[in-house]
């Protein structure tokens, strides 16, 4: 086996390998991308232990000796592992990181088996196809082809696939950071559940690297009341106000706020829609306040986000019989902060908009606010020269993603972390957390070479 990868080393000189080699490991991500999917690692059904002992086993079967692969984690059912390819040292490590948990699915809701790997038609289908063990699998299979081609990076290569980003209390990038952070120390970061490119009307319109995110923010209204009979019922009750309250919430618009990296996303990606979007984008990077443009804007879920501060009900519980008058309503609302806004203005906006002082506001997930670090050179060349190779000419846009991920954790730590995914998807298809979650299967092999080609890269590149 070692003069079969020294001599395959060989043949591949290239900074990226050949794609035709026998080392392409397009089967075995698929391979593992199929059994993490089928591996339940849910929040509240799964754990993530078997997944990352699974992965554990693939290392040690490629030639990872067990001194560079520790599974370990916040409890027993939520392991992390991580993997060191060791380097010359001439430069910090790098580090790659995904999450194996993924969100609850129930299998009534779903037209499939949500942790049976399926391929049908164009695409493949299960929970956490999108988000994110597309993305696992394809780091996984990357880090055994570059041990396998006995490859000697620059720098240590480090690969954490880490337990509860979807919540819970056993987040493993947070543990690491906190307990074992010499394991995974590095320059900075690639996280491979942020950035991925666009997809629209079946063309292929961008590749984004993520820069920065937005930054999670939950609270919970609470409206109690002496209750009483059902017979007896009064104006006064929880359910009213906490509803009113809601109503009003509803018709919230946090103010514009664009800074540095989404006007520059905005104005890249405005000449690549035709027609009315494109012109409504180049608009409100020079005039932010035009009224036209904005609500245009606004009514499209991705740009109103990215445009400023969102703030939505998503959880109610009220009452406790069907005769009884309620004791107690509330509804959990999730904001999703700017980088560049306050967790305080924020609350004082929800506490005023909601307008009743019986609506009791209580933060029950606080803001983990991070300053972002400006794109890294070295990321942006890597993935620019890979898109080049597979998709010239396709622009590569830094941008904020909507959603959080881990990459608040490290870049509380010191760690600068950039999204990249390689992944496509069509932008009006999105079913990450949904029903029938599913990514397409082209996409899915061109990020497996696309991954290799940046990993390769970042590892020589000092």
């Amino acid at each position: 086996m070692r003069l079969f990868a020294a001599v395959c080393a060989v043949l591949l000189s290239g900074p990226a390998g050949n794609a035709q080699s026998p080392l392409d490991e397009k089967p075995l991500a698929r391979e593992i991308f199929k059994q993490l999917i089928e591996i339940n690692t849910s929040n509240t059904q799964g754990e993530t232990t078997p997944a990352a002992e699974a992965m554990a086993v693939r290392f040690r079967e490629a030639g990872y000796p067990d001194s560079d692969i520790q599974v370990l984690g916040a409890a027993p059912q939520k392991m992390n592992v991580v993997v060191r390819l060791h380097g010359s040292g001439a430069a910090r490590p790098v580090l790659f990181v995904g999450h194996l948990d993924v969100v609850d699915a129930k299998r009534e809701d779903w037209s499939v088996d949500p942790f049976e790997f399926m391929e049908r038609g164009e695409y493949f289908y299960g929970r956490g196809a999108l988000d994110m063990k597309s993305g696992d699998a394809i780091l996984v299979a990357t880090f055994i082809r570059l041990k396998q081609e006995g490859f000697q990076p620059a720098r240590d290569m480090i690969l954490a696939l880490t337990a509860d980003e979807e919540g819970g209390l056993g987040n493993g990038v947070e543990w690491l950071v906190r307990n074992r952070r010499d394991l995974i120390d590095a320059e900075f970061c690639v996280n491979s559940d942020g950035g991925g490119g666009s997809i629209k009307n079946g063309k292929h319109l961008f590749m984004g690297v993520q820069e920065t995110e937005k930054i999670f923010l939950t609270f919970r209204l609470e409206v109690t009341n002496t209750g009483g009979h059902s017979s007896l019922p009064r104006r006064d009750n929880a359910i009213y106000h906490l509803v009113d309250g809601l109503a009003r919430l509803e018709k919230l618009e946090f103010p514009v706020h664009l800074f540095d990296v989404t006007r520059a996303q905005l104005e890249r990606v405005a000449p690549l829609y035709p027609g009315q979007l494109g012109t409504d984008l180049a608009t409100v990077v020079e005039h932010p306040y035009d009224t036209g443009a904005l609500s245009r804007l606004s009514a499209i879920p991705l740009y109103n986000a990215l445009l400023r501060s969102t703030c939505v009900p998503t959880m109610l519980t009220a009452g406790h019989a069907e005769n009884a008058l309620p004791q107690s309503a509330t509804a959990v609302v999730n904001c999703r902060m700017l980088p560049v806004d306050r967790a305080v203005d924020v609350e004082r906006k929800l506490i005023a908009v909601l307008a009743d002082p019986a609506i009791k506001v209580i933060t029950t997930t606080p803001a983990r606010a991070s300053k972002y670090v400006p794109m890294n050179k070295k990321v942006m060349a890597a993935v620019s020269a890979a898109i080049m190779k597979y998709w010239p000419g396709l622009p590569v846009i830094p941008e904020m993603s909507a959603g959080a991920s881990d990459g608040v954790y490290l870049n509380r730590a010191g760690i600068p972390t950039y999204g990249v995914s390689g992944i496509f998807g069509d932008e009006d298809d999105v079913r990450a957390h949904g029903r029938d979650e599913r990514v397409l299967t082209a996409s899915f092999y061109d990020a497996v070479d696309f991954i290799y080609d940046v990993a390769v890269s970042l590892g020589r590149n000092l």
